[in-house]
């Protein structure tokens, strides 16, 4: 009896082995499983750590170590060879022992990058995947890559630290910090060995979510998108006894409320888009010939939120007056609203239902740290347009705006290095986040551009220290700020200054916001219906420039006429597009070459430049340098948020 069970299993097996084999081999993927020894060139004793009996998840096992009989399974170790065969008869066998008695013996593997490659036991492997085995027990051997900067070394680092405190090969992350962001969610500190009874109880329930995560994702989503990365994202909206308490069909459900947002976690980065959105051509063509069929509205009800008000804030200030702009811009097609004291989750998440039930058809938050309280909205309410004032953050039911400042840093770098008479000007950076260093070497580059002597000596506001008492202290007189918020003002602690001899502080020029020009293109494209035609389900991120009119430059009555002139002649440049600071060729602190000259830098790789020029003195802080403050806007926007968090 248990023999004809075994020889069906076999052909039940075979054919599920043949059909994956057929899928892989008609989308061009490798239809065997992988070979370790070509994986990597040599295995070393100093590379190899013995683990010891772990209790391996089945879907971890891909490969074998050497090519052996690989020809002989599909890549999921199911069989492919008929069963009249010496290795069927073999097969059957083995399963017939498993039914009678249970597998017993581990087999042997060696892991690399939390993949498990079978050195012993590959039938044993194959009759328990055909089963549905969750965890085959096996022998482990860890292989260690050497160390490097490279994202998925970085994590797999960070795994080997976790995987000592739990015993886990259930969750690998794929980039830097989602350990720690997995102890966060679960109160557990990053260090704290897992107790037993914590360990069982994620284990279930991560077991219930990737099952519902298999059952909504597609076979082309099932490779490039991870249960564990999808389970971070849903931590961000539900919490760990949330999904502790929902039975399967809940647990679907919620999962497949935010599916769009898990879909864009296969994309390598959000996409940036640095010019408004065009009506397009077939919007207009409807708008004239059936205006009947119009589905855009005719009006729209725009709220903004904010941490701070007009009066506390310059910040709150300047995104305030956007919303005037906009008033007077679209007059009767608009109505606007503004929300204040939105500083804890708790009161922006009231304050957005509170705009949601008073009939808002777009939301603004205004603060980078609204945007885990604006993605939980954007989900409960889909028909509701929300943007967050931040950058690169991978939502699609969460558009993200900013502006590239660094155009203006430019054209005040050129503007200090002409008026450096000592060659030495002070740079006042804020956080060591998304497009911060991209501004500081705009702003170098345009310094050397008129001064080639320029050296920019950088301190950063976010460490310990006065930053510009300790330029004054050393000789500096030249020095660059905050940028300044209004645009209608002159500020002597924003922008870039001088100190006179006399000691006098003469304000020259600073780059400053005009939201109302953003919001405005925003809300045009709205109603003009190209906001829908504008990337669906992609994570859009806006970051628009001079060109859009969102980034303006004030120049004070202390600037020289000449050095006037020059600004006025790149702003120009910069807003018709004959300008580009980084179309140029580059070299870094450590002399390395970052761009050749004959192209510019992309957009994405500004965002997340992580170097500054060769004419820059400092250097960008690392996480232990910061005053606690600044760490929540890192965890956010860091360019090393793995290292923040």
């Amino acid at each position: 009896m248990g023999r004809q069970e075994a020889l069906n299993q076999y052909a039940y097996a075979l054919g599920l082995g043949k059909k994956e084999y057929k899928e892989r081999v008609n989308r061009g993927r490798n239809p065997h499983p992988e070979v370790l020894d070509e994986v990597i060139d040599d295995i070393t004793a100093d590379s190899c750590q013995y683990v010891g009996l772990v209790e391996i998840p089945a879907n971890r096992i891909v490969g074998m170590k050497n090519e052996g009989r690989t020809s002989a399974f599909s890549a999921g170790f199911l069989p492919l060879l008929g069963a009249d065969t010496e290795f069927a008869t073999k097969w059957v066998s083995l399963c017939q022992a498993h039914l009678d008695e249970g597998i017993r013996d581990p087999i042997v593997c060696y892991e690399y990058l939390g993949n498990f490659y079978v050195q012993e036991g590959n039938k044993r492997v194959s009759v328990l995947k055909s089963y549905g085995a969750l965890r085959i027990p096996g022998t482990v051997y860890r292989i260690l890559p050497p160390r490097s900067e490279e994202t998925h070394i970085k994590a797999y680092y960070e795994f080997i630290e976790f995987y000592k405190r739990t015993g886990l090969y259930d969750i690998q992350f794929t980039q830097p910090g989602g350990y720690a962001k997995l102890s966060a969610a679960l109160d557990l500190d990053t260090n704290q060995m897992w107790p037993e009874d914590v360990l069982l109880r994620f284990r279930a329930c991560y077991q219930r979510f990737k099952e519902a995560f298999f059952a909504l994702a597609k076979e082309e989503e099932k490779e490039t998108i991870q249960p564990e990365d999808a389970l971070l994202l849903w931590l961000k909206l539900y919490t760990y006894e949330e999904l502790g308490e929902m039975n399967a069909s809940e647990l679907k459900k919620s999962l497949n409320k935010i599916w769009d947002n898990v879909a864009v976690l296969s994309e390598p980065e959000p996409e940036v888009r640095t010019e408004p959105p065009e009506e397009s051509k077939s919007n207009l063509l409807t708008k004239i010939i059936r205006p009947d069929k119009m589905i855009w509205p005719d009006h729209i009800r725009v709220a903004f939120v904010h941490k701070r008000t007009a009066d506390t804030s310059l910040w709150t200030m300047s995104h305030e007056k956007g919303r005037l702009y906009l008033e007077e811009a679209l007059g009767k097609s608009v109505t606007t609203k503004s929300y204040f004291h939105a500083n804890t989750s708790e009161q922006t998440e009231e304050i957005l239902e509170q705009a949601v039930e008073e009939g808002a058809d777009v939301i603004f938050t205004t603060a980078p740290q609204h945007i885990a309280d604006s993605l939980k909205l954007s989900v409960k309410y889909p028909k509701v347009k929300v943007l967050n004032c931040s950058v690169c953050m991978p939502y699609s039911t969460v558009r993200t705006y900013y502006s590239r400042i660094y155009e203006g840093k430019f054209i005040t770098g050129a503007i200090a290095g002409a008026l450096a008479d000592n060659n030495r000007i002070g740079y006042v950076g804020s956080y060591p986040i998304f497009g911060v260093p991209a501004s500081i070497n705009a702003f170098a580059l345009g310094a050397q551009m008129t001064n080639p002597r320029a050296v920019i000596e950088v301190k950063w506001a976010c460490m310990k220290g006065n930053p510009t008492q300790e330029f004054l202290d050393s000789g500096i007189r030249v020095i660059s700020n905050r940028d300044t918020p209004d645009a209608d003002r002159i500020y002597t602690e924003y922008g870039t200054y001088l100190y006179g001899l006399d000691g006098e502080k003469r304000p020259l020029a600073s780059p400053v916001w005009v939201w109302g020009r953003f919001y405005e293109n925003v809300v045009r494209s709205i109603l003009s219906g190209s906001w829908e035609s504008d990337k669906p389900g992609k994570a859009v991120n806006y970051w628009w420039g001079m060109s859009s009119g969102v980034i303006d430059l004030t120049m004070s009555e202390f600037l020289p006429e000449g050095v006037r002139n020059l600004a006025v002649i790149l702003q120009n440049g910069l807003k018709n597009g004959a300008i580009d600071p980084f179309y140029r060729e580059i070299l870094a602190q450590d002399g390395t070459v970052k761009n050749d000259g004959t192209s510019t830098i992309p957009p994405e790789e500004l965002l997340h430049m992580n170097w500054l020029c060769e004419n820059v003195k400092g250097h960008i802080p690392a996480q232990d340098e910061v005053r606690p403050y600044a760490r929540s806007m890192i965890e956010l926007l860091g360019i090393r948020r793995e290292g923040m968090e």
